[in-house]
């Protein structure tokens, strides 16, 4: 990735981590948990869903390892289930919404790169190469991380998204025991990016998709 890919997939990136956390966020309100709202954490402001590391440190490690992707998260958006009407509907819903952001993302960035690609020849060489391949580059990459996004919080390990989702359609009984092997479950999903198994677990849905939306 060169430099000014790096540089238009930056906003992409903080655009769809960011969305991902208001989405849970708005969804857990819809729900009737409030925590979200009183944290003042469903804005579009990313000031307050910076995650130092995860938003920050980490991307651009990315980007000066010349990394093909780029990857991160938000700071996540504080939830209290007990606050739910529906305490298995609130979790499933809310343990979904961020996919489904990231998906419904995905899917929106790439019809706005056919309609930009497709009406290219309408316009001056000038306007192409000045705006319209800035704004191709920046859709694909959007594409790119939100369908990362959400292959990756589908994985049912806990702390992720698709463990609470499975999660929900268990006997509470065993809801316990996700909440407490989420420490071992991150350092699980520390090993498989590290080992390179987590990318060879996303890569073929991932080339999929993303030759699905973008008409590749």
């Amino acid at each position: 990735m060169n430099l000014s890919e790096a540089v238009i997939s930056i906003p992409a990136l903080m655009m769809a981590v960011i969305l991902h956390e208001v989405a849970h966020g708005w969804v857990a309100y819809r729900m009737g948990d409030p925590t979200a709202k009183h944290e003042g954490r469903l804005t579009l402001n990313p000031i307050p869903h910076i995650d130092p590391v995860g938003t920050l440190i980490l991307p651009a490690m990315f980007i000066i390892l010349n990394s093909p992707i780029i990857f991160g998260w938000a700071k996540p958006v504080p939830i209290n289930p007990s606050n739910f009407r529906d305490l298995r509907r609130g979790t499933f819903f809310v343990s979904i919404a961020g996919v489904a952001m990231n998906l419904s993302l995905a899917v929106l960035f790439g019809i706005l790169y056919r309609i930009l690609y497709n009406s290219a020849d309408l316009f001056s060489p000038f306007i192409v190469g000045t705006i319209f391949y800035p704004l191709l580059i920046f859709c694909a990459k959007s594409v790119l991380i939100n369908l990362i996004l959400a292959l990756f919080n589908m994985i049912p390990i806990p702390p992720l998204d698709g463990s609470r989702a499975l999660m929900s359609f268990l006997s509470f009984k065993y809801w316990e025991m996700f909440y407490r092997y989420e420490m071992i479950g991150f350092f699980a999903i520390t090993l498989l990016l590290f080992t390179g198994i987590l990318g060879k677990i996303i890569y073929p849905p991932l080339i999929f998709l993303y030759n699905l939306i973008l008409g590749g």
